[in-house]
């Protein structure tokens, strides 16, 4: 069968096709189309190891708008740790144990109450001994139909986040 989307494959799913802890690795090499790439964290890197694609950027808007500032942490645990997790920022305490792979950056609102002209800016953190796992892959934030985690901000929108990996 031809297509001309990317070939994706079920690397973590325990519970079946479209739950919360499916994770998506995409076999393709290139980019994906309309990603918006954070600006890179990690120490001694110049290149950004994350992006967000267009429907995560979407949804990261939706929620913005009902919840204020956001962060996202991975971690390297089943069901819920497999799918990146949406919270108010500071809501999810990182630490040592934690890595910041990227900062994705948003324009200013224009809600009349700000004037500082700084984008919105919405961290990326990972658990570092998933980090050891994954340092050798660039990874795209996405949003899809579906069931998103108890504990993460987009379960109750009808959307859940997912990650995209391909090999640096």
């Amino acid at each position: 069968m031809t297509t001309n989307q990317p070939t994706a494959t079920n690397v973590g799913s325990v519970s079946g096709e479209g739950e919360a802890c499916d994770l998506i690795a995409s076999v393709s090499e290139a980019p994906i189309d309309g990603a918006v790439h954070a600006r890179p964290e990690v120490d001694g890197e110049t290149e950004s190891r994350l992006a967000f694609t267009p429907h995560a950027i979407a949804l990261i808007e939706t929620l913005w708008a009902m919840h204020g500032p956001l962060m996202f942490h991975q971690s390297g645990g089943c069901c819920d740790g497999s799918a990146p997790m949406c919270y108010q920022a500071g809501e999810f305490r990182t630490g040592d144990a934690d890595v910041l792979l990227g900062t994705l950056e948003l324009p200013q609102l224009d809600d009349g109450g700000s004037t500082d002209g700084a984008p919105r800016e919405i961290g990326f953190w990972m658990s570092r001994e998933q980090f050891a796992v994954w340092q050798h892959t660039h990874l795209t934030v996405d949003a899809v139909p579906g069931r998103g985690s108890g504990f993460s901000l987009e379960a109750p929108e009808g959307q859940r986040f997912l990650i995209r990996s391909r090999l640096l």
